[in-house]
């Protein structure tokens, strides 16, 4: 049998997919590692902006610092099922932005201590990933 050998498109596209795999990874450890401060930031943007209201901030936050710490050992198809509702709202979006943004939306605006949630899908995803565009690489 003669070998066969993989076009060379199908090794481009291997080698873009290790790198985004590779750069997902990163990013859920730097979530991880950085879960309390990046929450208190979120936290704090998310009040400046005035996309939440709340009647207890460090329940709020305590809230993203586990969602945090469990979304960097979610699976890959838990995390892409919760985003798809979200994943055109921009051009090259940060995976866990879509994916805190959709939390908000769904289920932090039903959350006892938010009095309420203000913003499109859009302004919501701009102020997280204010925050949130830190950890992720640099092309």
């Amino acid at each position: 049998m003669g070998s066969h050998s993989r076009p060379f498109s199908d090794k481009t596209g291997g080698a873009i997919d290790r790198k985004r795999e590779r750069e997902r990874r990163q990013m859920l450890q730097l979530l991880y590692k950085n879960a309390a401060d990046l929450s208190t930031k979120l936290v704090q943007r998310l009040l400046d902006n005035k996309i939440i209201e709340t009647t207890d901030v460090e329940a709020i936050r305590t809230i993203f610092t586990n969602l945090s710490e469990k979304l960097s050992n979610m699976e890959e198809f838990d995390i892409q099922y919760k985003i798809a509702p979200l994943r055109q709202l921009v051009v090259d979006p940060n995976f866990i932005s879509l994916y805190l943004t959709q939390y908000v939306i769904e289920e932090l605006v039903e959350n006892d201590k938010i009095q309420d949630v203000y913003g499109d899908d859009l302004e919501i995803y701009r102020v997280i990933d204010s925050v949130m565009g830190v950890i992720r690489p640099q092309n």
